[in-house]
């Protein structure tokens, strides 16, 4: 044995092993229940990050933990399209290549090439995870469009369509004019900013006054349908039912009175803009008020906005304060900090516009999936996660599953070319017309990303088919995943999970936090503080990196990461390394410690490794992670290293005593190789190889019971 671990020649030699050994892809037992998660797909597009490198560590530990525990166990991987961030990447990349768009080549041809781009891209993260030392089953890989997953989504599609929980509504929804596509709430960032409220005054059409409205948005006034007051509001109580004309526009509106507004807001009365604001929205439906969209697609004013058609929205927000001063209207202007809605992908300004779109009935799916939590058929860790899962899931809104790409599962929808009213769900052009009686166009939208991803746990098993891994690695065990895609993803997939299959998609959720820097920032680009995962592989190898990500840390506490703490352990993978090759080379000849009569030293040495074991064991069925690594790290190298094999030295050297302690020290070495396995499992496999390799990989040993 070389007197050093060498990560970067020993990593993929080992790597390779494994996948030879055929011990990553799990048996169907039915006398065994089967242990399963399956991976939440990293972007196709994209490299891994350290965030990544994280939710792999924490999901292979818990993997080999209940492999070794003899369990058939399923680490399922899979890549997902990732529509919008996809798209938006390659267009650039079309654009400062090419001098294309993507409308340069045209629907099939773009959706074409980026597809290989995407596919390219994916065998490189499919190697990044192989050097991270995920013991996925790359038999069972999934990407979110392959065919039988399409198929999947269209099955669902059309089924809830045809249950009315799949609607195509006007409705106001988030639209991003850099993304060119509407987003769901959860894709909308709220930011605090700094703005100004504006006191606008409206003339009463009687002429007997005015009713002053305040609003950070003076540019979406031109869209005004109505003023609304609270009816408790005492201050307008006589001029409810009146009209009012809306200044420069000389538009006639009502004063309505709604419950919703906040007395306290403003002077009281505010504008109301059905077309550019949820709330208001929702006032306009029940006051049955028209909608005017002053608004584009493209954040610039449109022709219903009068002389101010073509502005930005900020050049005409300046331009109706100019007017609105000149006509002498502005009461005052305030400081005033709101919130924002940002893209959360690009990071542009978000404006609310009415759209017709397809939408998901929420309510209906939300019930059980919020029962599943209450019940207990799902479990979360940490369980103060289960109070903000119930306050969004009984407070939920109607999802817009409609986005404006041409990257990801096209809606199956074929509309009548001569009436848009009428339309089908179809597979085909062809079976759309033998249902509507000619010729038909599809839908050109795509569903949200997340549609398909909430059906993961379960197409990727091949349902809706009754396949074999369907029925019996279906209920998943756990779902391990960031805390900040808690609705995003967990949510919906379980409504979906539920909806779909009858059953909940799995039995516990695992929420790991963020990880940070050394100061307690966040990882960013623009904050220079990137720790890239593979560099730090390269350098110090990846045990060193999964130690230094998962020590130290809690389930949904963020955790601070930095080159020092990885660079650190990089030591330990070395210690273990050594003690193998020390115990080896002293006791080359060894009896099984139950063929031996122990020493009352040896025997005390081995009573408390037991001990060991057991605390491990307990915090790992616990998902204590962190816990059980600092237990056999602070055993293994300050206990065992560092003093047990130092008093076992001069034993080793008596022939009276030389049969007792190697046992004992063998003992410990092959249990504590296994119990280490999970957080360093290169090392831990390459000491393994270099003293017991007669007995098989170290990945296929069992669990010390």
């Amino acid at each position: 044995m070389d007197t050093v671990f060498k990560p970067q020649e020993a990593e993929q030699k080992i790597y390779r092993a494994w996948e030879e050994s055929g011990l990553f892809t799990p048996n169907i037992d039915k006398n065994k229940k089967p242990y399963v998660i399956t991976m939440p797909p990293p972007n196709a597009y994209d490299q891994l990050h350290i965030g990544h490198a994280l939710f792999v560590t924490l999901e292979d530990i818990m993997i080999r933990y209940h492999r070794l525990r003899g369990e058939p166990t399923l680490w399922l991987p899979g890549a997902d399209h990732a529509g919008i961030a996809s798209q938006v990447f390659f267009e650039k990349i079309l654009k400062k290549e090419e001098g294309k768009t993507r409308y340069d080549l045209g629907r099939a041809e773009f959706v074409k090439r980026l597809r290989e781009f995407v596919l390219d891209k994916r065998a490189v993260m499919e190697n990044q995870l192989k050097r991270l030392g995920a013991s996925c089953d790359w038999t069972r890989k999934k990407f979110t469009l392959d065919p039988d997953v399409s198929e999947a989504v269209y099955h669902i599609f059309k089924k809830m369509c045809e249950e009315g929980l799949i609607y195509r509504g006007e409705r106001i929804i988030n639209w991003c004019p850099r993304c060119a596509t509407g987003l769901s709430d959860l894709e909308v960032e709220h930011q605090e900013t700094e703005g100004q409220l504006t006191y606008i005054k409206y003339p009463l059409e009687d002429g007997s006054g005015f009713v002053t409205v305040a609003t950070t948005r003076p540019e979406t006034m031109l869209g005004d349908t109505a003023v609304a007051v609270n009816p408790k509001d005492k201050r307008f109580k006589d001029l409810i039912g009146k009209t009012l004309i809306l200044p420069l526009m000389e538009r006639a509106i009502p004063i309505i009175a709604d419950d919703i507004v906040d007395i306290k807001f403003g002077t009281g009365a505010v504008k109301v803009t059905p077309a550019h604001d949820l709330t208001d929205f929702e006032i306009g439906a029940r006051h049955k008020l028209g909608s005017i969209v002053v608004i584009g697609l493209d954040a610039t004013m449109t022709d219903k906005a009068g002389k101010y058609k073509g502005l930005t929205v900020l050049d005409a927000r300046e331009k109706v304060l100019e007017d609105l001063r000149t006509a002498g209207l502005v009461e005052k202007q305030t400081k005033h900090s709101h919130n924002v809605g940002h893209c959360e992908k690009c990071k542009a300004v978000v404006e609310p516009v009415v759209s017709k779109q397809w939408f998901v009935k929420i309510g209906p799916l939300a019930k059980p999936a919020i029962e599943a939590v209450k019940s207990g058929k799902i479990r979360f860790i940490p369980r103060r996660f289960e109070k903000v899962y119930f306050n969004w899931m009984e407070n939920i809104r109607d999802w817009n599953i409609s986005r404006q790409l041409w990257w990801g599962h096209r809606i199956p929808v074929y509309y009548l070319k001569n009436d848009k009213t009428k339309f089908a769900v179809a597979k085909s052009a062809k079976d759309a017309e033998k249902w509507l009686g000619g010729p038909v166009e599809q839908d050109e939208d795509t569903l949200d990303t997340w549609f398909s991803s909430g059906l993961w746990p379960f197409t990727t098993l091949g349902w809706p088919q009754e396949t074999s891994d369907f029925k019996y690695f279906y209920p998943t065990t756990v779902m391990e995943t960031g805390w900040d895609i808690l609705f995003f993803w967990v949510a919906r997939m379980i409504m979906l999970g539920i909806y779909c299959t009858g059953e909940t998609p799995f039995e516990l959720v695992y929420l790991n936090g963020l990880v940070r820097d050394k100061e307690g920032n966040k990882i960013s680009k623009s904050k220079g503080n990137v720790i890239d995962p593979i560099d730090m592989i390269d350098k110090y190898g990846a045990d060193a990196l999964r130690m230094g990500l998962v020590m130290g840390t809690a389930a949904g506490n963020d955790t601070s990461v930095s080159e020092d703490k990885i660079r650190a352990y990089r030591n330990f993978a070395n210690k273990v390394w050594n003690a193998a090759r020390f115990i080896s080379i002293k006791s080359p000849k060894v009896k099984e410690i139950s063929e031996v009569k122990l020493n009352p030293a040896d025997k005390k040495m081995v009573d408390e490794f037991k001990k060991v074991v057991k605390k491990v064991t307990a915090h790992l069925d616990r998902y204590q992670i962190a816990l059980a690594g600092e237990i056999l790290y602070q055993y293994f190298w300050h206990r065992f290293c560092d003093e047990c094999i130092e008093e076992a030295k001069p034993r080793l050297e008596d022939r009276a005593f030389y049969d007792s302690t190697a046992a004992a020290l063998h003992h410990i070495l092959r249990d504590s190789l296994v119990m280490l396995h999970p957080f360093v499992p290169f090392a831990t496999e390459a000491a393994w190889r270099a003293v017991y390799e007669r007995e098989g990989l170290l990945l296929g040993q069992r669990w010390p019971k």
